[in-house]
């Protein structure tokens, strides 16, 4: 299936360590001409860190894009009644954003994106990135592996060794999930 003219909502959550590879995969899916509506969360709009500021961020996924991101729950909550979106992409898809996600909790522009998204029974893509995914998130996890209309992009353990429960999605695997995910399919294996 191709993205060409695919309407992507992409989802960018607190989990900084992967935006560098996240945004190259945005680059990709624009270029194989999907229309992708950059959102992000409030942390992810709002904080500078070691791994770069969110003014760099910003502009470099507005030049991506050629369009303003959606930062809040006003803007986010018109999604689904417009009908904006073909997919929901959340790359990197922080625990916190899975917790919000598995228990109904709306308080973020990326929750309510999701939530407007999904009254209009199309899929949600998720790239999990949490240091805690075989720990406090593995409940959550397993509620939205279980859940309708949520696809997971194939993951692994990040780093087995120094954080043994973090795991962390392949970004090579974004746009095979999100053609499965078009066809309402989970890409296999989920975990690598």
């Amino acid at each position: 299936m191709s993205l060409k003219n695919v309407k992507i909502g992409f989802a960018l959550t607190g989990s900084f360590c992967t935006f560098e590879k996240t945004i190259e995969q945005m680059e990709n899916l624009v270029k194989l001409g999907a229309e992708v509506i950059p959102i992000m969360s409030y942390n992810a709009y709002n904080l500078d860190t070691k791994f770069g500021t969110s003014l760099e961020h910003i502009n470099k996924i507005k030049k991506i894009t050629n369009k303003d991101i959606i930062h809040s729950i006003q803007e986010a909550e018109t999604i689904g009644p417009k009908k904006i979106t073909d997919i929901m992409l959340i790359a990197p898809c922080s625990g916190n954003t899975i917790a919000k996600l598995a228990n109904g909790i709306t308080d973020t522009p990326v929750a309510m994106a999701t939530k407007s998204h999904l009254r209009n029974q199309r899929p949600v893509v998720i790239a999990i990135s949490t240091n805690d995914a075989l720990s406090g998130s593995a409940e959550n996890i397993g509620k939205l592996l279980n859940r309708r209309n949520y696809y997971f992009v194939p993951f692994r353990q990040d780093n087995p060794i120094t954080k043994p429960n973090s795991l962390v999605f392949d970004p090579e695997y974004i746009e095979k999930t999100l053609n499965k995910a078009l066809e309402f399919e989970q890409i296999q294996p989920i975990i690598l």
